[in-house]
């Protein structure tokens, strides 16, 4: 019996003897969907908010403000995924223009740029021959951004086929309740961030950036984008699987030993914007010195560039405004985390027309765009507008390099605790708002521009990781101060 025992097993092939009877082999495609949705997820009040100088940790044990970045990460397993949900939804027998096969398109787009954003050049067109390829060559910035914009493309004409069939049922979505419409919305919206974050690089004919945005903003019907709030990508926290990152449970940990920063805070004061009394309570000090809350000059930002020393001593004294714990600490609610948002494209129409690449009336854009940030976060337009538009630091200026400074402040002033690196791209793209420097930030008073590659290419694909770094930057040195294509 031994014998024959032996003699059946080695008869068995082996992609049958290697399944693990515990895991699935197979899911629905909703399953990876929800799985690749939440990795495109960022967090309010997390490093990367820090790092756009929203807010401070001014205790050391829990974090600083230094930027000597080191490694990070691929999105090499969510573009894995991306590519499973594809086959999923063929697999169960759906078309091949499904909803799952059209935002896959979107997410290979997503994860990407997001990667490119953070490193340069990447592993594509081999990384997507094979995910498990562990020496794939590296593509340019220039050739994933082109990719990116290919893809846009035809996931929106994916889902315009989907939408007006009605052949569009999506299970899975947590942010836009499977809303097949606004999912098309999301697309268009996010190409107008893609080409606006290629600026720099509006005189390339190849790129064709300036044509490529008029196309979506004059043709609505063929490219429909995010009219409203009601359209923003966003993550919705509950009471339970998802509490928003500050409430009643960690109040004791965080409420005193993080406090408002500078560069956006101060900038609001400046502006005697209505969000200031939101976001931020008044430094202890100013009150006890005979000033009220609903004094302006009662808040106060700490310097990101500050010594940690320095900035817990003051904020011990009072000297700085601590997050509100009104608003952030007395739910586990809080408010959405907005990932691709409607204020932001107003305000990237504003720009686009300011630099001539579309017709439209700038100001319209740029007052949207504040209006909506208002209401987001729960300012009155109707009580403060008048007043607040009336200063000539918030009116639209007729200078025309005067006014681009403007919507680029006011779309960091949106960006606040949503939109993940978004803040940190435009100050890098354009310099506005000025990032504050110090002792606080390490690496010699500079802003980062890059993160380094994750280790692992060092190893596993040396050769391909040297020639990428050489044609970027001309030596072999992955510096986080380099300079990569996009901001040239």
């Amino acid at each position: 019996m031994m014998v024959l025992a032996v003699a059946f097993t080695s008869c068995q092939k082996f992609e049958e003897l290697e399944k693990d009877p515990n895991r699935p082999g197979q899911v629905p495609p909703s399953m990876v969907f929800t799985t690749v949705l939440y990795g495109i997820y960022y967090s309010p009040w997390s490093d990367e908010h820090r790092w756009n100088q929203f807010w401070c940790s001014n205790y050391a044990y829990y974090d600083d403000q230094e930027y000597d970045w080191t490694t990070t990460s691929f999105n090499y397993t969510q573009l894995k995924n991306v590519n499973q949900m594809i086959a999923e939804a063929k697999r169960i027998g759906l078309p091949d223009n499904n909803p799952y096969s059209a935002l896959g398109k979107f997410f290979k787009a997503y994860y990407f740029v997001d990667m490119s954003l953070r490193l340069g050049d990447l592993p594509l067109t081999d990384a997507l021959k094979s995910l498990e390829n562990t020496a794939p060559a590296y593509d340019t910035q220039k050739a994933v951004f082109k990719q990116a914009l290919v893809w846009l493309e035809e996931a929106n004409t994916d889902l315009q086929a989907l939408n007006s069939t009605g052949n569009n049922t999506l299970t899975g979505d947590f942010m836009l309740d499977n809303d097949l419409i606004k999912w098309q919305k999301v697309v268009n919206t996010y190409k107008l961030r893609v080409l606006i974050n290629l600026s720099k690089k509006e005189a390339d004919t190849d790129l064709n950036i300036k044509k490529l945005f008029s196309d979506v903003v004059t043709n609505p019907t063929k490219y429909p984008v995010m009219t409203s709030l009601d359209d923003n990508l966003k993550f919705t926290y509950n009471s339970s699987t998802d509490k928003y990152p500050l409430n009643q449970d960690n109040y004791g940990q965080t409420a005193t030993r993080n406090n408002m920063s500078a560069t956006y805070l101060n900038t609001l004061v400046a502006l005697k914007d209505p969000r200031t009394f939101i976001v931020a309570d008044p430094a202890s000090a100013k009150i006890q010195a005979g000033l009220t809350a609903a004094d302006f000059d009662a808040y106060i930002g700490a310097s990101s560039g500050e010594s940690l020393d320095d900035m817990s001593t003051k904020m011990l004294n009072g000297e700085y405004s601590a997050i509100s714990k009104d608003k952030y600490y007395s739910s586990y609610f809080g408010e959405p985390a907005i990932q691709i948002g409607y204020a932001e494209l107003c305000f990237n129409i504003a720009e686009a027309i300011n630099r001539g690449w579309v017709t439209g009336s700038t100001e319209d854009n740029y007052t949207k765009g504040i209006k909506a940030s208002w209401t987001f976060h729960g300012a009155s337009v109707d009580a403060n507008w008048t007043t607040y538009y009336a200063q000539s630091s918030v009116k639209l200026s007729s200078t025309t390099t005067t006014a681009l400074t403007q919507i680029l402040t006011q779309k960091y002033l949106a960006f606040f605790q949503n939109s993940g690196w978004e803040a940190y791209n435009n100050y890098r793209r354009t310099g506005v708002p000025t990032f504050l420097t110090g002792p606080g930030t390490a690496n010699s008073g500079r802003i980062a521009k890059r993160w380094q590659y994750p280790s692992s290419e060092r190893t596993t694909n040396a050769d391909n990781y040297k020639a990428a770094l050489k044609s970027q930057f001309g030596a072999e040195t992955d510096d986080i101060n380099s300079e990569m294509w996009i901001i040239k």
